[in-house]
């Protein structure tokens, strides 16, 4: 067994793997199919920011809500008829409001995983080769940014009850039409996966010492715990789901679904 001296001072470091791969199985798949299901998503909001197919009453765009300029927001669209964005901002609406949403994504503790694998490739898998020559982890810029991963949470639980909110407004104008129940599984996948969050876990209760004392925040506690267990499939059943929903309400828009049967 080595002992460290004051002389040779043990160096903390990555575990070193000497080969390409240990691996024998298809390691290579599950870091494609993450790849290939990010990049769809961001793609998809590229051209949602570029699309102005955001409403028809009563469906409005997940990807615009809540929609806030009155140059660019239908005036149905917008929350609650109030737009405080003036008429001098033209962009499109969903460029006020994506950051939100998109930076609780971006930070949250499961995509941190699956993006670091399958885009850094840092490490792309376990027993894989690490191709990096420095590891730092998230103490150095621009990764010791994911800190702010709470806050955006404090946002991600205001668009989940919007979006819960416009769900509702729709199943009551439209009870009978496919877009209202569509919008209503989207707002129900999108705050199970609000709320399973890591940070809504500690948030609840993470800090209790006795549980007993606390009893309504420990059945909070509880309950999001049961959540948390499902964090990765509700990320991506939220994910597919709110392009599903914004996608289906833009083609109603433009006509290319029939709006009586929709």
């Amino acid at each position: 067994m080595t002992q460290t001296t004051p002389e040779a001072p043990m160096r903390r470091q990555r575990a070193q793997v000497r080969v390409r791969t240990l691996r024998t199985d298809r390691w290579w798949l599950v870091p494609l199919l993450t790849f290939l299901g990010l990049s769809s998503f961001l793609v998809y909001g590229v051209w949602a920011i570029i699309d102005n197919s955001i409403f028809v009453e009563p469906y409005i765009a997940p990807f615009a809500s809540p929609c806030l300029a009155a140059a660019t927001c239908p005036e149905g669209a917008q929350l609650f008829g109030w737009a405080p964005i003036g008429d001098w901002y033209t962009l499109s609406p969903g460029l006020l409001i994506l950051a939100l949403p998109g930076g609780f994504r971006l930070t949250c503790y499961y995509y941190r995983k699956s993006y670091y694998r399958s885009f850094w490739l840092s490490p792309p898998a376990c027993a894989v080769q690490e191709p990096h020559g420095k590891y730092t982890g998230e103490r150095r810029f621009p990764l010791i940014i994911q800190n702010v991963h709470r806050y955006f949470f404090y946002a991600a639980i205001v668009i989940g009850l919007v979006l819960a909110y416009d769900a509702v407004l729709a199943v009551v104008h439209k009870p009978l039409g496919l877009g209202s129940w569509i919008l209503i599984a989207n707002a129900v996948l999108i705050n199970a996966y609000t709320l399973s969050c890591h940070s809504c876990r500690h948030i609840t209760a993470g800090r209790l010492n006795h549980f007993s004392r606390h009893p309504l925040r420990y059945r909070a506690w509880t309950f999001v715990s049961k959540l948390n267990a499902k964090h990765q499939p509700l990320a991506w059943a939220s994910m597919f789901s709110v392009m599903g929903a914004d996608f289906y309400v833009r083609m109603v828009a433009k006509g290319i679904i029939a709006f009586p049967y929709a």
